[in-house]
Parts: structure tokens; C-alpha cells; sequence
């Protein structure tokens, strides 16, 4: 996959020590990655990275909202996202990103590309079953909801109960009540 400039990092020149570093991640972010379930984004990513002499310590912070569809109505709703990662940079014979949270560079490395880290991070802070507020409380107008409400069983209160069940279990009601 083809690396975006903006999210690689030249920590060769850093100084030792904590450097910040803030990403505005919108709609085109997730459009280079093709990745079509969110209608737009507007998550802000708060990047610390803690320089040591024979690795990094990468801190990512995201907090913001994801445009995406209710589960339950279609309807779009903006879901919040909040979440933070630490990751540890490595340097090692040759590249290996197979654990979660420690990522090995080549020795000779001179910049670190954190957009899959943000990019998953984003992805995986949105619930799985997404459900729109307006479901929860009540509030949501919607015509899936009134097509729902219209078609589901009519339950008449004005019926007796004995008439709802099945007329062959009287004969096992009289069983129950010829012991006592």
C-alpha cells in the first residue's frame, strides 16, 4: 500500500524527548484506504512520540465522530470515537510488525509511517452493532420503525385468555384439577 507523506515521521533528526504531533482525519483519509462504511469523519489524533536512545514510544490519542448507519434503521447517525494506543518502536534486523504493540524497524531506518496504526484504530473504536441515539430513547422518526410497528402481531386485550389457547389442553387442565 502506498504510504501518505503527511503520516510519516522523520525521527531521525528529533531531539531526545517527547515531540507532539496532530492529525485532522476527515472522509479522504478513509477514501485512500477504500474503505466505504463511513459516510464522513471528523476525528482530531493527538500523537506523542517519546524519543529514547534505542527506541520510540509512540502515544496515539483520538477523539471525534464517524458518520455511519444505524444497524437497526439505516439511518445515519455521527457515532463518537474516543481511544488511545501505545506502540513501541523497535530497531532490529529486518522489518516485523507481527505483534500488536511493538513494531521492529530495520537498523538504518530513519522515519516510522503511523497511518495504519490510526487508520485501525479509528476503525476498531466504532461498536460493532451500531445503533442510532434516536433508537435508544425513543425519539427517531423513522419509516422502517413505522413499517416495523405496522406489521408487527396485534396482541387484543379485550380477549379472554382461555379462548387464546389451544382448546386441547382443556382436557389436560381437567387432569390437574380431577386429582385435588
Amino acid at each position: 500500500m502506498k504510504e501518505l507523506k503527511t503520516f510519516t515521521i522523520p525521527f531521525v533528526g528529533l531531539k531526545e524527548g517527547k515531540h507532539q504531533f496532530e492529525y485532522k482525519i476527515d472522509k479522504t483519509f478513509f477514501d485512500f484506504f477504500d474503505y466505504q462504511d463511513f459516510n464522513d469523519a471528523s476525528v482530531e489524533v493527538q500523537l506523542e512520540l517519546n524519543k529514547k536512545t534505542t527506541l520510540l514510544e509512540l502515544n496515539f490519542d483520538i477523539a471525534g465522530y464517524v458518520n455511519v448507519h444505524c444497524d437497526l434503521t439505516n439511518e445515519p447517525y455521527n457515532q463518537d470515537v474516543q481511544s488511545n494506543f501505545d506502540l513501541v518502536v523497535k530497531f532490529g534486523e529486518e522489518f516485523n510488525d507481527e505483534e500488536i504493540d511493538l513494531l521492529v524497524l530495520p537498523h538504518g531506518s530513519y522515519e516510522v509511517n503511523v497511518q495504519q496504526y490510526i487508520y485501525e484504530l479509528i476503525v476498531l473504536a466504532v461498536p460493532s452493532k451500531r445503533i442510532h441515539p434516536g433508537v435508544k430513547d425513543g425519539t427517531l422518526g423513522s419509516e422502517i420503525l413505522d413499517k416495523l410497528e405496522e406489521l408487527s402481531p396485534k396482541t387484543d386485550k379485550t380477549k379472554d385468555s382461555d379462548s387464546e389457547t389451544d382448546p386441547r389442553w382443556n382436557t389436560l387442565k381437567k387432569l390437574l384439577t380431577d386429582k385435588q
